[in-house]
């Protein structure tokens, strides 16, 4: 019997420290698997901190944009290289959010690259500010000497207005005597001759042209003598006027404005000429560099203030 009961007891020992053990193993494996799920979680959620972190630096890099395009905007500068990157940044966004494979190091990359454009509209738009300012003080200074001038004139009419009456009969009457000699002394065109000139450079003198075969437009003329006229350099300017009656100009190829009555003048061509008084000629060359419209021409010359010439010539 007592026998029995120590074999019993030696059992129920042998068995406890079996179980104990097993409990230890199991315990050291569930700390093991424990310690790595742990490591995931942390690992997980520093991959979703550092997304959510790069898509709040791209919100902010998109309102950034819209600023700076905004701002260079109103500033008078060009936006087309902000707008495109700003459709690229939404296109990255999406990214960031839908796509399954995501590489911070690229997005980085791109955040980086983008802070340094800001960086670079930055330092254009503290140009532009500073052209914009140098631009307001000119423009106050035009406004100033604009008002100067309107004061000036202002004053110089009220002098006028003072003048007493004889001595304003004699400027009149000097005044149309000079006029008189003026234009007694006036330039005078005559002998007209107008020509086509075509791609080849072959001319066609006459008063009709067909429209394709002008290329160029020759108008040559001789000036009268005339003793009352200086021999020195004279300009000449002459306008071509097509069948609406607009002046055919290019500022490129020479045209320009001139005073005539008292007001800007728009010509097509200008020579300047040594006048010798004998009878000498003058050739204007014309290229328009567009095709001539059907219908009736006209030539005016124009010199020192007076419309010396005109002639015609038709186009069909």
């Amino acid at each position: 019997m007592e026998h029995s009961e120590k074999s019993n007891n030696s059992g129920l020992k042998a068995g406890l420290i079996v179980a104990i053990a097993l409990a230890a193993v199991l315990g050291y494996l569930y700390f093991q698997e424990r310690q790595k799920v742990d490591a995931k979680t942390v690992e997980v959620s520093e991959v979703n901190r550092d997304l959510m972190l790069a898509s709040s630096k791209l919100d902010s890099i998109g309102t950034q944009l819209d600023s700076k395009i905004a701002e260079i905007s109103a500033l008078g500068g060009q936006v087309d290289e902000l707008q495109t990157l700003k459709l690229q940044l939404e296109k990255d966004k999406r990214n960031l959010i839908y796509s399954k494979n995501v590489s911070l190091k690229d997005y980085q990359d791109k955040i980086s690259n983008y802070e340094l454009v800001l960086t670079e509209k930055d330092n254009e738009i503290a140009k532009l500010r500073e052209a914009n300012v140098i631009l307001t003080n000119e423009n106050e200074t035009l406004i100033t000497e604009k008002t100067e001038l309107i004061e000036s004139n202002t004053a110089l009419e009220n002098t006028k207005t003072a003048l007493s009456d004889s001595v304003y009969a004699i400027n009149v009457k000097n005044s149309e005597l000079s006029q008189k000699v003026s234009l007694a002394s006036a330039l005078r065109p005559m002998n007209y001759a107008v020509s086509a000139i075509n791609s080849r450079g072959r001319e066609r003198d006459g008063s009709e042209f067909k429209a394709k075969r002008v290329e160029k437009v020759k108008v040559a003329f001789k000036l009268a003598e005339n003793p009352l006229t200086k021999k020195e350099n004279k300009n000449i300017f002459m306008r071509l006027m097509d069948p609406t009656g607009a002046v055919i100009s290019d500022m490129a190829t020479g045209s320009g404005t001139f005073k005539f009555g008292g007001k800007e003048t728009v010509y097509t061509s200008k020579q300047t000429i040594m006048f010798t008084n004998d009878g000498q000629t003058v050739d204007f060359i014309y290229d328009s560099g567009a095709a001539y419209e059907s219908g009736s021409y006209t030539v005016e010359l124009y010199s020192e203030g007076y419309r010396i010439g005109q002639t015609t010539f038709d186009i069909k």
